[in-house]
């Protein structure tokens, strides 16, 4: 299969180098040419992906030239994916979506997105706990593909997998893409309780709750609470809130710490803009999501970490599951 791969950065370097050596004329498209060229020159994405060597079958393009294929792969940030689908152009019997986000000025999830710009051709979303450090060196991994069209997750499926690299259907698009997207703001207060000293006890705390308060929005904007226990919800939450390559628990041991967010020009964080739409639509839905509005406080309001425990801590007291 023909496949084009928009966006250069790690994620989108691991799954281009992946899908090359399951066997695919696979083109890494990077959003400027000397980009895409400085690849090509040292087989190696030095800036998003170092030390890992990419195969010689991969070939390299840019945003300007989109070769024509079978599938797209888009692998560019949440918040930037409107803008690219604005000035890209492509020929493509279908797309995967890889961006684990919601876009913050409408509040829509990445398929609301990329319906808005394609007519006529089959979406899909890929999702689960797969950092790119561990997926481009073959570590296994394991993930889900959701589609309106089932047909088309069973290819997707087909073309992913690997002997390091196993996909699984899912027939909840929903589900899959706010699991995705919701994770990251929960791995921002976990990555503060690391800051603060790593406690185990509160960790654990954190995450539990926050699946709890990620099913809670998800069932409400009409996903399966079942999908929630899966890899896109479970799974992905675990090792976003663990992982020393999870780049928001990153962001949120900074905070823990006292020190201030890193530049997103090289350390994309989708947590950081996803808790503003998250809270929006907590507000339209009327779902309660405490840990999401500590993250934000912490965040945009200079809010102390401690301050923000003790309020989490002495909300009204309730039945776990309710």
């Amino acid at each position: 299969m023909k496949i084009s791969v928009v966006g250069a950065g790690a994620w989108s370097t691991a799954v281009a180098k992946l899908l090359s050596e399951n066997g695919h004329e696979v083109t890494l498209c990077a959003r400027k040419q000397a980009d895409s060229e400085k690849i090509k020159e040292s087989r190696e994405n030095v800036k998003h992906l170092p030390g890992v060597k990419l195969p010689e079958s991969l070939e390299f393009s840019y945003f300007e030239k989109i070769p024509s294929c079978d599938m797209v792969v888009f692998g560019v940030p949440a918040q930037h994916v409107r803008e690219t689908l604005e000035h890209v152009s492509f020929k493509s019997k279908g797309v995967v979506n890889l961006a684990k986000g919601i876009e913050i000025k409408t509040l829509k999830r990445m398929e609301e997105v990329f319906s808005e710009y394609m007519n006529n051709v089959d979406y899909a979303s890929l999702s689960g706990p797969s950092h790119a450090e561990e997926v481009a060196v073959g570590i296994p991994t394991s993930v889900v593909v959701s589609s309106r069209n089932f047909e088309f997750s069973k290819i997707v499926q087909k073309v992913f997998s690997s002997p390091s690299f196993r996909v699984y259907t899912s027939e909840d698009l929903t589900g899959i893409e706010m699991g995705g997207a919701l994770k990251n703001v929960i791995a921002i207060a976990a990555g503060v309780v690391d800051g603060l000293g790593g406690w185990d006890n509160s960790k654990a705390a954190i995450i539990t709750r926050g699946l709890a308060e990620i099913t809670r929005m998800g069932v409400e904007m009409g996903a399966n609470p079942l999908t929630f226990m899966g890899l896109s919800g479970l799974g992905d939450l675990v090792v976003t809130c663990t992982s020393r390559h999870s780049r928001n628990r990153r962001v949120g041991e900074f905070l823990g710490q006292g020190l201030s967010v890193p530049s997103e020009d090289n350390f994309v964080a989708e947590g950081l803009h996803t808790v503003v739409a998250e809270l929006e639509l907590a507000k339209k839905f009327r779902v309660e999501v405490p840990i999401a509005q500590a993250v934000y406080s912490l965040v945009y309001e200079n809010a102390s970490p401690k301050e923000m425990i003790v309020r989490l801590m002495n909300r009204p007291l309730k039945r776990e599951y309710e």
